[in-house]
């Protein structure tokens, strides 16, 4: 029997119960009006559509865009086996139907007929069976490997003790078998991710390393060109098997270091057709008719990861006086105007087990200082000067930063503040640990809190950006992957996160609210809790 969009049984509960509540805390958003008379109303081809990017991506090779800016142009560019709706449902993209077995530990996908590469060449499960093992390919170094770990015969690949992966079968031209080695409540959900595309093995090959410069995928747009620091160039896919996109045409603009004053006079220029909106700027908005305003919860969280690996930072007690001296509220209110709500635990609003009782290190400054005592350094004498690195500095960020210099400085810690707008340069020297504490932001690729807590935390996640180890947080979370009772795993990733929030290897500072600003022509706009780079852009359409 084959499921086309939600797979029954009872171990998939989790699953579904977390989109139930995603659905009540963060309800999709669907805006599709013409605001200006004798704008037209039915859907109609053509146009281009004009978007900012905050920095370059690192790349635009799904396994190894380690970015929100890459995931942005590259989702429009690829696609998985399965996607997400606007409702966070698990929908059908290149594979048209999938079966489970009972206990969780095979999964069979059935491709659609017909859908081509943008090199014309028709997609075949040979093409998936090479996509996920190239992810697993330590030659590769996607940091996406870790979603197939539980595929059979992923680890003896990944070590070179085999030449294939013995889970992952083309059973036909059109089928696809995947074995895992225990059941995973995620692993559907996480074939969704802007990671987990499917590639033709010939431009990859025929590529190499610059593959991520000149992507091919199947997606409704087709990569035209890339200009650093300039521009993204896509086109439409008219072969695209969803139907062809409204759209002609996407460009990206890049604004290295987010320059949002540069975006938000270009698109008051009429320049784009989209921006973020700068802090000063954002009462008038509110209030204007002239444009159209989007704002909605989405499933990510802004914060300061501490390098935990070595120097005064590896110790937690120093850590925790970190957290405690930052005032969350006061930077909320005060410096960012209530766009964000203050973030103390680091699951977001949204996501099941997210606990809004969950208050570790409210702002305490005697608490931060009698903890220094503890530590061994009495009015931080005997500490270094810290440095804080961000990617990013619009005018609110920098203010943002100079007040968190002032908390610290009053508890005796200093700090210095150091930029890097270059943005893969200054991501690979954060996942180098380059950097002792660091700005980042995390946006969810699948509603769970696994792809927050073990992607950041697992000692052996290639994500885990803050060199954190806690061998019991591990168990924890191995517990949780394969545990199929929906309470007993939201207890366990309570228990991870209540013991990764204690030892302070990140310092959460708000939990993130997708905001935008529309032309009035721009129409048929879907976002979902997912935020920016999950714009299904294909259905847009321009009103003029």
């Amino acid at each position: 029997m084959r499921f086309s969009r939600l797979v029954s049984g009872l171990w998939m509960i989790p699953f579904i119960l977390a989109v139930v509540l995603i659905l009540a805390n963060t309800s999709p958003l669907s805006i599709a009006w013409a605001q200006n008379k004798g704008q037209p109303t039915t859907p109609r081809y053509g146009g281009t559509y004009r978007r900012p990017l905050s920095n370059n991506p690192s790349t635009l090779d799904p396994a190894l865009i380690a970015d929100i800016y890459g995931f942005v142009v590259a989702q429009q560019i690829f696609d998985g086996l399965v996607q997400y709706d606007s409702a966070l449902t698990i929908i059908p993209a290149i594979a048209d139907s999938w079966k489970g077995s009972r206990d969780g530990l095979q999964w069979t996908f059935f491709l659609r007929k017909g859908v081509k590469f943008h090199n014309g060449r028709e997609v075949t499960a040979d093409d998936v069976v090479y996509s996920f093992t190239r992810i697993l390919d330590p030659r590769t170094g996607s940091k996406a490997a870790e979603v197939f770990l539980k595929v059979r015969g992923a680890k003896e690949f990944a070590e070179g003790r085999a030449r294939a992966v013995s889970g992952l079968h083309a059973t036909d031209r059109y089928t696809v078998q995947i074995e895992l080695t225990e059941a995973s409540a995620p692993f559907v959900a996480s074939l969704a991710m802007g990671y987990i595309k499917i590639v033709p093995r010939e431009a990859v090959e025929e590529s190499g390393p610059s593959f991520g410069l000149k992507p091919v995928g199947t997606g409704p747009f087709k990569f035209v060109r890339w200009k650093r620091d300039e521009e993204i160039i896509l086109e439409a896919n008219r072969d695209y098997y969803g139907g062809r996109p409204f759209l002609d045409r996407l460009e990206y603009k890049v604004y290295p270091g987010a320059q949002m004053d540069k975006m938000f006079t270009h698109f008051e220029q009429g320049e784009l057709e989209d921006t973020f909106v700068p802090n000063e700027e954002l009462e008038k908005v509110q209030d204007s008719k002239r444009y159209q305003f989007v704002r909605r919860p989405i499933l990510g969280v802004r914060f300061l990861g501490i390098n935990t690996s070595s120097g005064p930072l590896a110790n937690p007690l120093i850590r925790q006086a970190l957290s405690y001296s930052i005032n969350r509220e006061a930077l909320v209110r005060d410096i960012q105007k209530n766009r964000y709500k203050p973030a103390y635990g680091f699951l977001p609003p949204g996501t099941y087990g997210y606990d809004p009782q969950f208050r570790p290190f409210p702002f305490d400054p005697k608490q931060a200082k009698a903890l220094l005592v503890k530590a061994g350094y009495p009015g931080g004498k005997g500490l270094p000067v810290f440095q804080l690195w961000s990617s990013v500095r619009p005018p609110d960020i920098e203010r943002e930063h100079e007040a968190i210099r002032k908390y610290l400085s009053d508890v005796g810690i200093q700090l210095e503040l150091h930029y890097q707008t270059n943005w893969p340069t200054f991501n690979s020297q954060v996942y180098e640990g380059k950097f002792p504490i660091f700005r980042y932001s995390w946006t969810a690729d699948v509603p769970d809190p696994d792809n927050f807590l073990y992607r950041l935390f697992h000692s052996q996640s290639r994500n885990n950006i803050t060199k954190y180890r806690n061998s019991r947080v591990d168990r924890l979370l191995d517990q949780a992957r394969a545990e199929q009772i929906y309470l007993k795993r939201i207890e366990l990733y309570r228990q991870a996160e209540k013991l990764i929030m204690e030892e302070s290897p990140l310092i959460p500072l708000n939990y993130q609210t997708y905001e935008r600003l529309f032309q009035p022509y721009v129409q048929s706009i879907e976002i979902s809790a997912l935020g920016d780079q999950y714009i299904p852009m294909r259905k847009i359409w321009l009103a003029k």
